[in-house]
């Protein structure tokens, strides 16, 4: 194993001794229960399995056969959650062919930050991960069930839906995906048509053609944005089956991995001899492997505060010095777009996750040594499933070989030898940068600043010509308690505009930007964030400031007597505060973390760093 990883390893165990432990024990006691709908009254029992029919209702009589519960994030506007549609008939046919029983447990919201990008519904975005973690346990807390599977994809559908099911860590749960659409019109012609109409060059006719060609029928975003780095991480964890990750929706072997799955799902319970519950797989290691396989593909910022939040709810603390400890042994081993041309599809063909399972376990930068939903031991995992003739599903040795080194490298040959990830900090507080995508001479941007309180005042500037200048723009007030942490990725276009005019431009916020974004460089999750005593506030147009992602500092070049002078610019949150929904959830606001706590209403421990 890799030094570093074992370190970081050691240290994420160290300081989450008694936080573990107690997670550890909640979860023993939990499971001392036994089967849970034995402890339920006749009344109870007889609710549960009403609307069974009769053989169901006699295999849940019985305790002796498993109940799987079924939570979805189905709905059939959003490309990536629409084939769900189908799968509960799947999985209630496959499992009952084993002798059990499964049940739909219930549904979570699932949003897309694609369709509310610039929108009041992007401001409920982050807070709709907590939001899926309640829903999900709602829907699991009728003690029926033996196990679980979860149908998710996208940015806080997957974490959401993992928090969940990490309250419910004494019960074995399978994580379901769907797989990405096929690939349509490649990433750099999308890219370069939003260019030009940021520029006015091209009208929304062309702009709306070039989007459908892109997004374009069922299934997830081909790009490696946040839901398919969901994916890719929660296959690492050990909580899908080998390789199903990034198979399309719609074809054979999708339908045999989701039925495959349901059945090994009966086969985890404690009616069995192989009981394996989710809380005894995401430990330490499992979430330390899951933040190697994110660097090592260059995959979402949104994970900086995404995995901070899982690993909470199962009592393991990490932070951003961890990130950027294992980020520096890491080697980025994809190119995959926003750090490429390539698209998912491609990454899968030229190897997948099979080859890049193989590549971290040969150069102990992946802990073997785990338990995961198909047994101990990550080394299954290099191999990928292929459609046998009777349409079971056989498993083969994954390639020894990529197939396209510029989508997928063998880590004795990296595209970096870092994983792309940078901690910032200074006196403007602390924040990430992702350095995998940034072109060469754009690691160090000092500039002055323009400031502005939110992301539209941005736009106006721009199209007046403002901003044709070097600067750094200062885009405040988008923090987690500010207006729910929205993603800025409608900024991406502009400047990248002004990069490509040949100006020093970089983006400092406590906000967001999309896992799609990377081209310019950007200090994101700046915490403490401006609403919230965050330095920020205080920063003024035409002040110095720094980002520089090779030493990590993020500094306002202003005297400390000069700051101490002014008096931090006051958020105007009236505009964030009403309609669209966003009223319903004011009083939740003032209760988020900080960006490096998870930005999470959850849990009891606040405070601004693990």
């Amino acid at each position: 194993m890799n030094e570093v990883i074992l370190q970081v390893t050691d240290r994420v165990k160290q300081r989450s001794l008694e936080s573990r432990q107690k997670y550890l024990a909640h979860l023993a006691d939990s499971a001392k229960q036994g089967p849970h709908r034995g402890a339920l009254s006749c009344g109870n029992l007889a609710h549960g399995f009403a609307a069974c029919n009769a053989d169901d209702k006699a295999s849940l009589r019985s305790f002796t056969k498993a109940n799987v519960g079924i939570i979805s994030a189905y709905n059939d506007m959003l490309s990536a959650h629409q084939p769900y549609a189908t799968y509960p008939e799947l999985i209630k046919t496959a499992v009952h062919e084993v002798g059990s029983v499964a049940q739909f447990a219930g549904g979570v919201p699932a949003m897309c930050d694609g369709v509310t990008q610039g929108q009041p519904g992007m401001e409920l975005s982050l807070m709709s991960r907590d939001i899926i973690a309640m829903s999900a346990a709602v829907g699991l807390s009728h003690n029926m069930f033996d196990a679980g599977l979860m149908l998710g994809i996208c940015d806080k559908i997957v974490p959401g839906l993992l928090i969940a099911a990490l309250s419910f860590g004494h019960l074995p749960f399978i994580f379901v995906p769907a797989g990405p659409m096929p690939s349509g019109i490649p990433n750099k012609e999308k890219a370069r048509v939003r260019q030009l109409f940021a520029e006015g060059k091209v009208g929304r006719d062309e702009l709306l053609e070039a989007e459908s060609n892109s997004y374009h029928s069922a299934g997830t975003c081909t790009f490696y944005g946040t839901a398919n780095s969901n994916q890719l991480v929660v296959e690492v964890m050990g909580l899908h089956l080998p390789g199903s990750s990034f198979v399309n929706p719609g074809t054979p072997l999708r339908d045999a991995l989701t039925k495959a799955a349901a059945v090994q799902s009966t086969r985890l319970t404690a009616l069995g001899t192989n009981y394996t519950p989710i809380g005894h797989i995401i430990d330490e290691k499992a979430v330390v492997n899951g933040i190697v396989a994110l660097l090592a593909t260059g995959g979402s910022t949104n994970h900086t505060m995404h995995f901070i939040a899982i690993a909470r709810a199962a009592g393991i603390q990490v932070n951003w010095d961890d990130f950027e400890e294992l980020s520096d042994a890491v080697p980025l081993l994809t190119r995959i777009y926003p750090n490429g041309q390539a698209d998912i599809n491609h990454f899968q063909a030229a190897g997948g996750m099979s080859f890049l399972f193989k590549e971290l376990l040969d150069h102990g930068l992946l802990h073997e040594d785990v338990n995961t939903v198909i047994g101990h031991g990550l080394r299954r995992y290099t191999q990928e499933p292929r459609l046998a003739e009777d349409g079971t599903i056989d498993w083969i040795a994954g390639p020894e070989k990529s197939i396209d080194e510029d989508v997928l490298r063998p880590a004795d040959n990296p595209f970096q030898k870092t994983g792309g990830l940078k901690v910032l900090d200074g006196n403007l507080g602390r924040g990430v940068i992702k350095t995998s995508a940034l072109r060469e001479g754009k690691s160090v941007i000092k500039a002055p600043a323009v400031v502005f309180e939110n992301q539209h005042a941005l736009e106006s500037a721009f199209k007046s010509g403002q901003l044709d200048k070097d600067c750094v723009v200062v885009v405040r007030f988008q923090g987690p308690q500010a207006c729910g942490m929205p993603e800025l990725h409608k900024l991406t276009p502009p400047l990248g505009v002004l990069q490509d005019r040949g100006y020093q431009v970089a983006l400092v916020t406590d906000g967001r930007m999309s896992g799609a974004s990377g081209k310019v460089p950007a200090a994101i999750h700046v915490t403490p964030e401006a609403l919230n005593g965050g330095l920020l506030a205080k920063v003024e147009n035409g002040d110095v400031v720094e980002v520089n992602a090779e030493t990590g500092a993020l500094t306002l070049h202003v005297s400390d007597d000069e700051l101490a002078k002014r008096q931090p610019a006051k958020a105007n949150l009236a505009e964030y505060q009403i309609g669209m929904g966003r009223d319903l959830l004011n009083r939740v606001r003032p209760m988020i973390d900080g960006a490096e706590m998870g930005a999470s209403f959850l849990f009891q421990d606040h405070g601004e760093h693990s």
